[in-house]
Protein backbone atom coordinates (compact mmCIF):
# COMPACT_ATOMS: atom_id res chain seq x y z
CA UNK A 1 0.00 0.00 0.00
CA UNK A 2 1.41 3.41 -0.68
CA UNK A 3 2.40 6.00 2.04
CA UNK A 4 -1.37 8.66 0.76
CA UNK A 5 -4.24 5.37 1.19
CA UNK A 6 -1.96 4.19 4.55
CA UNK A 7 -2.42 7.79 5.92
CA UNK A 8 -5.88 8.23 5.08
CA UNK A 9 -6.59 4.96 6.64
CA UNK A 10 -4.81 5.42 9.75
CA UNK A 11 -5.18 8.74 10.26
CA UNK A 12 -9.14 8.29 10.63
CA UNK A 13 -9.32 10.48 7.45
CA UNK A 14 -12.11 10.03 4.77
CA UNK A 15 -10.98 7.25 2.32
CA UNK A 16 -13.79 9.10 -0.07
CA UNK A 17 -13.84 12.95 0.13
CA UNK A 18 -15.39 14.78 -2.42
CA UNK A 19 -15.65 18.84 -2.07
CA UNK A 20 -17.67 21.55 -4.32
CA UNK A 21 -17.68 18.85 -6.87
CA UNK A 22 -19.29 19.95 -9.95
CA UNK A 23 -19.89 17.59 -13.51
CA UNK A 24 -21.67 17.65 -16.17
CA UNK A 25 -22.21 15.64 -19.69
CA UNK A 26 -21.23 18.39 -22.52
CA UNK A 27 -23.38 21.33 -20.92
CA UNK A 28 -25.81 19.60 -19.23
CA UNK A 29 -25.11 19.66 -15.38
CA UNK A 30 -25.22 16.63 -13.62
CA UNK A 31 -24.25 17.25 -10.05
CA UNK A 32 -24.14 20.54 -8.52
CA UNK A 33 -21.90 21.61 -5.44
CA UNK A 34 -21.20 17.93 -4.18
CA UNK A 35 -19.74 17.71 -0.90
CA UNK A 36 -19.36 13.55 0.49
CA UNK A 37 -17.09 12.18 3.14
CA UNK A 38 -16.71 8.24 3.40
CA UNK A 39 -15.08 7.10 5.96
CA UNK A 40 -13.46 3.66 6.95
CA UNK A 41 -15.97 0.98 7.17
CA UNK A 42 -19.14 3.20 6.64
CA UNK A 43 -21.78 1.18 4.45
CA UNK A 44 -24.00 3.87 2.73
CA UNK A 45 -26.68 3.53 0.76
CA UNK A 46 -27.65 6.44 -2.04
CA UNK A 47 -30.93 6.93 -3.37
CA UNK A 48 -32.51 9.17 -5.94
CA UNK A 49 -34.42 9.21 -8.96
CA UNK A 50 -33.54 7.91 -12.69
CA UNK A 51 -30.62 10.77 -14.00
CA UNK A 52 -30.25 11.91 -10.82
CA UNK A 53 -26.28 11.98 -10.92
CA UNK A 54 -25.91 8.65 -9.50
CA UNK A 55 -23.96 6.80 -11.03
CA UNK A 56 -22.65 9.81 -12.94
CA UNK A 57 -21.25 10.48 -8.66
CA UNK A 58 -19.82 6.99 -9.04
CA UNK A 59 -17.81 7.80 -11.92
CA UNK A 60 -16.27 10.85 -10.83
CA UNK A 61 -15.01 8.95 -7.88
CA UNK A 62 -13.41 6.49 -9.97
CA UNK A 63 -11.90 8.62 -12.48
CA UNK A 64 -13.71 7.94 -15.29
CA UNK A 65 -15.34 11.21 -15.72
CA UNK A 66 -13.60 14.74 -14.57
CA UNK A 67 -15.08 16.85 -12.66
CA UNK A 68 -15.68 20.93 -14.37
CA UNK A 69 -14.57 22.15 -10.57
CA UNK A 70 -13.65 20.89 -7.29
CA UNK A 71 -11.47 18.58 -5.40
CA UNK A 72 -11.73 14.57 -5.62
CA UNK A 73 -9.62 12.15 -3.03
CA UNK A 74 -9.36 8.69 -2.79
CA UNK A 75 -7.38 7.86 0.11
CA UNK A 76 -5.68 11.10 -0.30
CA UNK A 77 -5.46 10.36 -3.81
CA UNK A 78 -6.01 11.75 -7.12
CA UNK A 79 -8.93 9.25 -7.98
CA UNK A 80 -6.87 7.83 -10.94
CA UNK A 81 -4.61 6.61 -8.75
CA UNK A 82 -7.10 5.73 -5.63
CA UNK A 83 -9.27 3.88 -8.07
CA UNK A 84 -6.93 0.85 -7.55
CA UNK A 85 -8.26 0.35 -3.71
CA UNK A 86 -11.57 0.55 -5.32
CA UNK A 87 -13.99 -2.70 -6.36
CA UNK A 88 -16.61 -1.73 -8.49
CA UNK A 89 -19.39 -3.86 -9.97
CA UNK A 90 -21.56 -1.82 -12.09
CA UNK A 91 -25.04 -2.10 -12.82
CA UNK A 92 -24.98 -3.63 -16.43
CA UNK A 93 -22.40 -6.53 -16.88
CA UNK A 94 -22.77 -8.66 -19.60
CA UNK A 95 -23.82 -7.17 -23.01
CA UNK A 96 -23.19 -10.73 -24.46
CA UNK A 97 -25.26 -12.98 -23.27
CA UNK A 98 -23.67 -16.01 -25.37
CA UNK A 99 -20.27 -15.16 -25.09
CA UNK A 100 -18.63 -18.44 -23.22
CA UNK A 101 -16.78 -17.51 -20.39
CA UNK A 102 -16.19 -19.55 -17.00
CA UNK A 103 -17.33 -17.89 -13.56
CA UNK A 104 -13.62 -18.40 -12.07
CA UNK A 105 -12.81 -16.63 -16.01
CA UNK A 106 -14.43 -13.64 -14.70
CA UNK A 107 -13.26 -13.31 -11.35
CA UNK A 108 -9.67 -13.92 -12.31
CA UNK A 109 -10.51 -10.33 -14.36
CA UNK A 110 -10.33 -8.24 -11.11
CA UNK A 111 -6.85 -9.64 -11.02
CA UNK A 112 -5.87 -7.76 -14.14
CA UNK A 113 -3.83 -4.85 -13.49
CA UNK A 114 -4.44 -1.19 -15.34
CA UNK A 115 -3.44 -1.16 -18.97
CA UNK A 116 -2.82 -4.57 -19.42
CA UNK A 117 -4.24 -6.17 -22.46
CA UNK A 118 -1.94 -9.27 -23.02
CA UNK A 119 -3.11 -12.94 -21.49
CA UNK A 120 -3.17 -12.67 -17.73
CA UNK A 121 -0.55 -15.32 -16.19
CA UNK A 122 -1.82 -15.75 -12.96
CA UNK A 123 0.85 -16.35 -9.92
CA UNK A 124 0.30 -18.61 -6.84
CA UNK A 125 -1.14 -15.35 -5.01
CA UNK A 126 -3.12 -14.72 -7.74
CA UNK A 127 -5.45 -18.12 -7.64
CA UNK A 128 -5.42 -17.72 -3.99
CA UNK A 129 -6.93 -14.32 -4.01
CA UNK A 130 -9.53 -15.57 -6.61
CA UNK A 131 -10.08 -18.90 -4.60
CA UNK A 132 -10.59 -16.69 -1.52
CA UNK A 133 -12.99 -14.13 -3.36
CA UNK A 134 -15.47 -17.22 -4.94
CA UNK A 135 -15.30 -18.59 -1.29
CA UNK A 136 -16.22 -15.63 0.46
CA UNK A 137 -18.99 -15.37 -1.85
CA UNK A 138 -20.14 -18.93 -2.27
CA UNK A 139 -19.75 -19.04 -5.87
CA UNK A 140 -16.04 -21.53 -5.49
CA UNK A 141 -18.91 -24.39 -6.73
CA UNK A 142 -19.55 -22.98 -9.38
CA UNK A 143 -15.93 -22.03 -10.82
CA UNK A 144 -15.94 -24.42 -14.18
CA UNK A 145 -19.86 -23.06 -14.96
CA UNK A 146 -20.45 -20.73 -17.80
CA UNK A 147 -21.66 -17.74 -16.32
CA UNK A 148 -24.33 -17.60 -19.29
CA UNK A 149 -25.86 -20.70 -17.22
CA UNK A 150 -26.08 -18.98 -13.70
CA UNK A 151 -29.17 -17.62 -12.44
CA UNK A 152 -29.13 -13.17 -11.78
CA UNK A 153 -28.43 -13.58 -8.17
CA UNK A 154 -25.38 -16.16 -8.96
CA UNK A 155 -24.07 -13.85 -11.84
CA UNK A 156 -23.95 -10.81 -9.19
CA UNK A 157 -22.03 -12.98 -6.82
CA UNK A 158 -19.59 -13.77 -9.46
CA UNK A 159 -19.11 -10.09 -10.27
CA UNK A 160 -19.05 -8.95 -6.73
CA UNK A 161 -16.14 -11.99 -6.52
CA UNK A 162 -14.40 -10.17 -9.28
CA UNK A 163 -14.56 -6.44 -7.22
CA UNK A 164 -13.12 -8.45 -4.25
CA UNK A 165 -10.18 -10.19 -6.08
CA UNK A 166 -9.14 -6.65 -6.60
CA UNK A 167 -8.20 -6.64 -2.86
CA UNK A 168 -10.13 -3.68 -2.44
CA UNK A 169 -10.62 -1.00 0.59
CA UNK A 170 -13.88 0.22 -1.05
CA UNK A 171 -16.68 -1.23 -2.96
CA UNK A 172 -18.65 0.88 -5.34
CA UNK A 173 -22.10 -0.83 -6.12
CA UNK A 174 -24.41 0.43 -8.48
CA UNK A 175 -28.13 -1.47 -8.12
CA UNK A 176 -26.28 -4.66 -7.46
CA UNK A 177 -30.01 -6.85 -7.10
CA UNK A 178 -31.54 -5.12 -9.64
CA UNK A 179 -33.71 -7.77 -11.32
CA UNK A 180 -33.38 -10.26 -8.42
CA UNK A 181 -35.95 -12.16 -6.69
CA UNK A 182 -36.52 -10.49 -3.22
CA UNK A 183 -35.00 -13.86 -1.77
CA UNK A 184 -31.89 -13.50 -3.73
CA UNK A 185 -31.42 -9.85 -2.82
CA UNK A 186 -31.78 -10.31 0.96
CA UNK A 187 -28.73 -12.52 0.19
CA UNK A 188 -26.95 -10.49 -1.44
CA UNK A 189 -27.75 -7.89 1.21
CA UNK A 190 -26.27 -9.84 3.68
CA UNK A 191 -23.28 -10.95 1.92
CA UNK A 192 -22.18 -7.05 1.48
CA UNK A 193 -23.22 -7.03 5.34
CA UNK A 194 -20.45 -9.29 6.16
CA UNK A 195 -17.72 -7.83 3.60
CA UNK A 196 -18.60 -4.17 5.46
CA UNK A 197 -17.04 -5.54 8.65
CA UNK A 198 -13.52 -5.00 6.70
CA UNK A 199 -14.73 -3.19 3.54
CA UNK A 200 -16.27 0.32 3.46
CA UNK A 201 -19.08 0.12 1.05
CA UNK A 202 -21.44 2.52 -1.35
CA UNK A 203 -24.46 1.28 -2.63
CA UNK A 204 -26.78 2.72 -5.03
CA UNK A 205 -30.15 1.55 -5.17
CA UNK A 206 -33.94 2.04 -5.81
CA UNK A 207 -34.84 -0.47 -3.37
CA UNK A 208 -35.83 1.87 -0.70
CA UNK A 209 -36.95 -0.84 2.01
CA UNK A 210 -33.64 -2.72 1.31
CA UNK A 211 -31.68 0.52 1.78
CA UNK A 212 -33.27 1.27 4.62
CA UNK A 213 -32.82 -1.93 6.55
CA UNK A 214 -29.36 -2.94 5.61
CA UNK A 215 -26.98 0.25 5.67
CA UNK A 216 -25.65 2.11 8.04
CA UNK A 217 -26.76 5.67 6.71
CA UNK A 218 -28.34 7.26 3.53
CA UNK A 219 -27.66 10.13 1.24
CA UNK A 220 -30.08 10.81 -1.26
CA UNK A 221 -28.83 12.71 -4.85
CA UNK A 222 -30.93 14.29 -7.44
CA UNK A 223 -27.64 16.70 -9.15
CA UNK A 224 -27.39 18.02 -5.64
CA UNK A 225 -26.64 15.66 -2.24
CA UNK A 226 -28.32 15.63 0.66
CA UNK A 227 -26.25 13.86 3.35
CA UNK A 228 -25.92 13.72 7.23
CA UNK A 229 -24.23 10.42 7.99
CA UNK A 230 -27.58 9.30 9.34
CA UNK A 231 -29.88 6.48 8.79
CA UNK A 232 -33.02 8.43 7.89
CA UNK A 233 -34.79 9.11 4.58
CA UNK A 234 -36.91 11.92 5.50
CA UNK A 235 -39.35 13.24 4.12
CA UNK A 236 -37.87 16.86 2.54
CA UNK A 237 -35.54 14.24 0.99
CA UNK A 238 -38.34 12.70 -1.06
CA UNK A 239 -40.51 15.83 -1.42
CA UNK A 240 -37.17 17.94 -3.17
CA UNK A 241 -35.94 14.67 -5.10
CA UNK A 242 -38.98 13.25 -6.36
CA UNK A 243 -41.13 16.43 -6.61
CA UNK A 244 -44.57 14.62 -5.95
CA UNK A 245 -45.72 12.37 -2.67
CA UNK A 246 -44.10 9.09 -2.26
CA UNK A 247 -45.27 6.16 0.15
CA UNK A 248 -43.55 3.65 1.19
CA UNK A 249 -44.62 0.71 2.70
CA UNK A 250 -42.14 -2.04 4.12
CA UNK A 251 -42.18 -5.65 5.31
CA UNK A 252 -39.81 -7.57 7.22
CA UNK A 253 -36.90 -6.40 10.04
CA UNK A 254 -38.47 -3.14 11.61
CA UNK A 255 -36.49 0.49 10.87
CA UNK A 256 -37.49 4.06 10.76
CA UNK A 257 -37.06 5.51 7.06
CA UNK A 258 -39.12 9.08 8.32
CA UNK A 259 -39.28 11.07 11.18
CA UNK A 260 -41.81 10.70 13.41
CA UNK A 261 -44.80 12.69 13.40
CA UNK A 262 -45.45 15.66 15.71
CA UNK A 263 -48.81 16.08 17.97
CA UNK A 264 -49.74 18.72 14.91
CA UNK A 265 -49.05 15.67 12.15
CA UNK A 266 -45.99 17.02 11.09
CA UNK A 267 -42.43 15.63 11.07
CA UNK A 268 -40.28 16.39 14.73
Amino acid sequence: MNEGALFATEAGQPVIDLRNVWASYERDSVLEDINFEVFPRDYIGLIGPNGGGKTTLIKVILGLLKPTSGQVRVLGLPPSQGRQYIGYVPQIQMEDRDFPISVQSVVAMGRLKPGFWGNLKLTPYDKQVIETSMQQTGVLDLANRSVNELSGGQRQRVFIARALATEPQILLLDEPTASVDSQTSQKLYELLAELNQRITIVLISHDLTAISTYVKTIGFINRRLMYQREKLISADMLAAGYECPVDMIAHGLPHRVLPPQNEEGGRD
